[in-house]
């Protein structure tokens, strides 16, 4: 079939990869683990009654209806779901993602003869056998939402049955065959029941509503509905239309029941299969033991070299643009803006200590417009090239302006203005350079690439996301066509099977003679023609076999510039020819030639679970020289008293996504929460390469970053989701990741296990961990970590977490015993909206009023409840005690911005004490256990001799009251001082 290629396709690269990275490894440590409980599983009895098929951690296993030992009849890498029996008892159909989207399955119950039934781009979910045996119904988002749909398993031929612009989805067929109940998100929401092409409504419901199923003469059909806090347990009298409610006091799984008779039938909920009678409120069980291997071994991680005082290479070039003439090159780099003469000298154009990005020329050559912070905000500058002088352009908008793009007349910047109040989304504006006449062209668009001018001012083109149905937030990256009239945009693919790179500055960037628009592509650089108005009317071709990205054209529409991995470089499109640009540009670590002592009344070291009182702690250079009892100090040694106050560690952020554009007072946000260390688990690699440089030099003050890129499957959701799949575009990715010092990959929700098991080993091969949202079969293969206790599933459901919260002995099991570490984030699963509620004086803390405007908490304030979480989020810090107290690691992060920079740490932890953990586990896990997981425990973590001088001093008891751990004093970082006073502006902006 057309796309079962991915396997295939990428075993022919990754075997010898593998292989040769294989030489000289320990062998792997097999792991067992029995599993007697499940997350979110789905069960389906045979039609003689006597085998249960159950999905399990994404494999279809079957064991006999009055339960025992489980035997798995698919292999871990299929992602397979809610098995059904066909009538004739022989298959079994399923969905799974084993081709990097859903499709339906079918298997023998003695799992040979596995066949894949459906195919294509799209999502194929919930199949359902005709009584016939002949075809299966299922639901798709084939016409751009979900419809039911029906395929011929003979022919494999596909035809819709409904085609409303509505959801449709969950179809049951009843037992005569003549209809199919199903959940319609129309109008009028609820279960309905299809019969001679004509849809009735069942059971209206505005609530989530789940898996209806037929009971054995088709008088009932039960189905699961959700609202806050609550699962429900629904019954249907299909003549009479009548509802009633069975349960409402279980945790039940969003799956079909299984009808033993007509009044009797087993479901799934509080993690176990069960049996229940109708009438009856007694529930039995049907116990199970499913057995998995964890293979697990360690590997060489990556050597960091903190103490270097060497130059080093600039590797965060970030937004590169050509001038007109082809002869410069424009880019930001460690805070400033730089200009690069081809084969000849490099140009400082800005220097300060505040962030320059986003440089673009115009069309005359003679002025670059950047955006800046200097003013306060992120404003767009304009700098004369001739006098060197820059001057603001002030938009008088509230939001941060971004992107900058001169029309090619010169007369008219595009830009975004950006509103923390809603992350991710851009405003497309014009104004006038000479006027500041403002225009407002495009509502808010969801993290959308540069713009692009046509080559006569008429239209702008850019890259934005396409979902592909309303029922799941993903989708497709396309140009999104942008008349400056006012008239509707609209998008336009060059090839809608394929989804472009990540949004940024990856096209599509229109040629300046408007013939040809540039864009990356599987990691590397296409062209396609179009005409005047945007319109594809050509076939996109290939110009690079290297990755090629942050794009833009020289003026006579010749060559195009791009960064490939660690170089810039350009090409003709006409001869191919590709030159590299050398960029002369190097920094060093900022380091203190102070020699500090801290005298710390109580120390926490992050090791012990309690203070050592009167001690000295004496820094030399960025390193602890000792720890020892308080004594008379050198008289070359600077001294802080801190002996009424705790010495602890600097904080970890283990889970927090970043922008450069968030301005200077970024970095001092981190310090002044006494984090000096950030994992950011997904970003634009120059982006964060920039943001991480310009923080080491002393540039601007930051704490440490450690970042890595996120790769993911066919879909995608956030602008930095970096669409892999083909076998050149992950060995360059790969490559990368080593070139530019990556310290970590995230794959995330849409990326196929096949391929994440390749890029685990190949990642390990170069020191760095891999983390993702899966828990199996991530954790079979090796994964080091995973993000987000529930987080985002291309599920719709998690297999981590139920839709109440609550996690089961499966998930405890596989996290504890694979030792990979977990980053509950549930601060952000309303977590801190919980804590704003219960006291609104944590937006009263001076940490947070300096740095966040009053509109920004007013927000906060605003905001209500989110419909899944509140009643049951003490099952979510339940979740994380059980998790740490089973013998599993918690690394502390936040997902911010999703909730606010440095305070949603602090939040974090006070949830995880509110929880049932001790103070010094919530401190450890945004200390040592966070270093650990990055194996960085060599130098961070912990206060002892010899590793890195990263300190906070704070007031209070935090061992005591956590609450304390905010009450930042001092902050060391690699020795370097910052007091509370010096990292907190005078006024904000």
């Amino acid at each position: 079939m057309k796309y079962i290629n991915l396997l295939v396709f990428l075993s022919a690269f990754f075997v010898p990869y593998v292989i040769k990275a294989q030489a000289n490894k320990p062998a792997p440590l097999n792991i067992e683990v029995k599993l007697t409980e499940g997350t979110n599983m789905a069960a389906a009895l045979s039609p003689d009654k006597k085998t249960l098929a159950i999905d399990l951690q994404g494999t279809i296993w079957v064991m006999s209806s009055h339960g025992g030992k489980a035997i798995p009849i698919t292999d871990d890498l299929g992602d397979c779901h809610e098995p059904t029996w066909s009538p004739d008892g022989k298959r079994i159909a399923f969905h799974s993602y084993r081709t990097g989207t859903y499709h339906i399955w079918t298997v023998k119950k003695d799992g040979t003869d596995l066949q894949q039934i459906t195919d294509g781009i799209f999502d194929d979910r919930e199949p359902s056998w005709s009584r016939d045996n002949k075809s299966i119904i299922f639901s798709s988002d084939r016409l751009g939402n979900y419809d039911l749909w029906t395929v011929d398993i003979a022919s494999r031929k596909t035809r819709a049955i409904t085609t409303s612009k509505e959801d449709e989805y969950n179809p049951s067929v009843s037992p005569d065959g003549k209809k199919i109940a199903f959940v319609s998100e129309g109008k009028e929401r609820g279960i309905y029941i299809l019969e001679n092409g004509k849809a009735s409504l069942a059971a209206a419901s505005t609530l989530t509503l789940n898996a209806p199923s037929w009971n054995e003469n088709g008088e009932h059909i039960v189905y699961i509905s959700y609202e806050r806090g609550i699962s429900k347990l629904n019954l249907i009298h299909t003549k009479s239309k009548s509802s009633v409610v069975l349960s409402a006091n279980e945790d039940i799984f969003p799956f079909k029941a299984s009808w033993i008779s007509n009044n009797s039938f087993l479901y799934t909920g509080n993690g176990k299969i069960q049996k229940r009678y109708l009438g009856d409120e007694r529930i039995s069980h049907i116990p199970f033991e499913a057995s998995i291997i964890l293979e697990r071994e360690g590997y060489k991680r990556k050597q960091y070299h903190f103490d270097d005082k060497n130059e080093q290479k600039a590797l965060g070039i970030v937004g590169p643009v050509a001038s007109p003439d082809g002869r410069s090159v424009a880019f930001a780099a460690i805070g400033n803006i730089y200009i690069q003469e081809i084969g000849g000298k490099l140009t400082q154009v800005t220097n300060d200590s505040y962030v320059d990005l986003d440089p673009d020329w115009s069309p005359d050559g003679k002025t670059l417009a950047y955006v800046s912070d200097r003013g306060g905000k992120m404003e767009i500058w304009l700098h004369d090239i001739q006098s060197g002088k820059s001057r603001i352009l002030k938009t008088e908008i509230s939001g941060s302006a971004s992107q900058p793009c001169w029309s090619p007349d010169g007369k008219t910047i595009a830009f975004y203005s950006k509103d923390m109040n809603e992350w991710g989304r851009g405003v497309l504006y014009l104004i006038h350079p000479q006027t500041s006449e403002l225009r407002k062209l495009h509502h808010a668009i969801f993290v959308p690439a540069k713009p692009s001018w046509s080559s006569d001012g008429k239209s702008i083109a850019l890259m934005a996301l396409e979902p592909s149905s309303s029922r799941y937030r993903e989708g497709m990256n396309r140009f999104l066509i942008v008349p400056v009239s006012g008239e509707a945009s609209r998008f336009v693919s060059p090839d809608p099977l394929v989804s472009p790179g990540f949004r940024g500055q990856n096209g599509p960037v229109w040629s300046p003679d408007g013939t040809k628009m540039a864009y990356s592509q599987d990691g590397m650089l296409w062209i396609v023609t179009v005409d005047i108005k945007g319109n594809i009317n050509g076939s996109p071709k290939q110009l690079t076999n290297e990755l090629a990205e942050k794009l833009s054209w020289s003026g006579d529409s010749k060559n195009i510039f791009y960064l490939s991995a660690d170089q810039l470089k350009t090409i003709n499109i006409n001869s191919g020819e590709i030159r590299s640009i050398p960029v002369n540009l190097t920094w060093k670590t900022q380091s203190s030639q102070i020699e500090y002592v801290i005298h710390a009344g109580k120390l926490f070291n992050g090791s012990d679970s309690t203070y050592h009182y009167n001690v000295d702690i004496s820094i030399a250079g960025n390193r602890i020289k000792s720890v020892s009892a308080h004594k008379e100090h050198p008289a070359n040694s600077v001294v802080i008293d801190a002996y009424d106050k705790v010495v602890m560690p600097g904080l970890f952020e283990n889970h927090s996504h970043q922008h450069s554009s968030e301005g200077e007072k970024l970095g001092k946000i981190w310090l002044a929460n006494g984090i000096t260390s950030v994992r950011e688990p997904g970003a634009d690699p120059y982006d964060a390469l920039e943001r991480k440089e310009s923080w080491a030099s002393g540039v601007r003050p930051g704490p440490r970053l450690f970042t890595g890129g996120m790769l993911d499957g066919s879909r995608i959701y956030y602008g930095l989701s970096n669409t892999v799949g083909k076998k050149r575009h992950v060995e360059l990715e790969l490559e990368r990741a080593e070139k530019l010092g990556y310290d970590l990959i995230k794959t995330y929700a849409r990326m196929p296990d096949s391929i994440q098991k390749q890029i685990i080993k190949a990642a390990h091969k170069i020191g760095i961990p891999v983390s993702s949202h899966e828990i199996y079969p991530a954790a079979k293969y090796n994964i080091d970590a995973v993000e987000h206790l529930r987080g985002t599933s291309r599920r719709g459901y998690s297999p981590k977490q139920t839709a109440l919260n609550k996690i089961y002995d499966d998930v405890i099991q596989i996290i504890v015993k694979s030792g990979m570490a977990v980053t509950p984030t549930i601060v952000m699963h309303e977590g801190f909206l919980k804590l704003v509620k219960a006291d609104p004086k944590i937006l009263e803390n001076k940490q947070f009023k300096a740095y966040y405007p009053q509109t920004y908490m007013d927000d906060w304030n605003s905001r209500p409840a989110r419909s899944d979480y509140g009643p049951n989020f003490p099952d979510f810090q339940k979740a994380v005690y059980t998790v740490l107290n089973s013998g599993g690691k918690i690394t502390a992060g936040t997902d911010s911005p999703f909730v606010p920079y440095g305070t949603s740490l602090h939040a974090e932890l006070w949830l995880y004490v509110d929880g049932g953990l001790t103070p010094y586990q919530a401190l450890q896990s945004a200390t040592l256990k966070s270093a650990e997981s990055a194996g960085l425990q060599k130098d961070l973590g912990s206060i002892e001799p010899g590793k890195l001088a990263d300190i906070v001093i704070i007031s209070g008891d935090p061992l005591k009251n956590i609450r304390d751990s905010w009450n930042v004093h001092t902050v060391f970082k690699n020795g370097i001082k910052y007091t509370i006073d010096e990292l907190l502006p005078t006024n904000k902006n």
